[in-house]
């Protein structure tokens, strides 16, 4: 994810786009009640693993309450609930499954900084477009170069002689 830096633990330490993020969100609380409230559940992965992979449960399922998340307002996780509507299942939880590394920690870790990421880049809200109108100078060149333009297919016809 561009702009984002991940702390040894694997999780989002800082976010700096070129957009900004609600004021209200407290990202170590959120971090924490990530932590402290997901329900990680280990499943048999495909994949890589050789023959250990029919033996050991490396595929991590972690699952999120929605109303479990601390550290945002209402607003913003009604936010979450439009923005991540995908991921979120009948019960109002984010839900995401990882399988990608042979190790049943490191998937649990790549689970957790997932999921808080997504969590981040829900919240945050791009800059307003201001519209802009075209100067005199460059309705001027775009005439221009439609004129040559015309006068270079008016000449594509058939040359007739006297």
């Amino acid at each position: 994810m561009k702009g984002a830096r991940l702390s040894d633990e694997g999780f989002l330490v800082e976010f700096n786009l070129k957009t900004y993020i609600l004021d209200t969100m407290d990202k170590m609380q959120l971090h924490e009640s990530i932590i402290n409230n997901s329900q990680v559940t280990f499943a048999r992965s495909g994949g890589k693993g050789g023959q250990n992979v029919n033996k050991v449960n490396t595929k991590v399922c972690l699952q999120l309450p929605l109303s479990a998340i601390e550290g945002i307002t209402e607003e913003e996780r009604a936010r979450l609930r439009t923005k991540l509507s995908a991921i979120i299942n009948s019960e109002d939880c984010l839900y995401i499954n990882v399988d990608d590394e042979r190790f049943q920690e490191m998937n649990r870790k790549i689970a957790l900084s997932r999921i808080e990421n997504r969590i981040v880049q829900a919240l945050v809200i791009p800059k307003k477009r201001k519209p802009t109108k075209p100067t005199k100078a460059s309705k001027e060149r775009k005439l221009k170069l439609k004129k040559i333009r015309a006068e270079i297919k008016k000449n594509r016809g058939r040359i007739l002689f006297n």
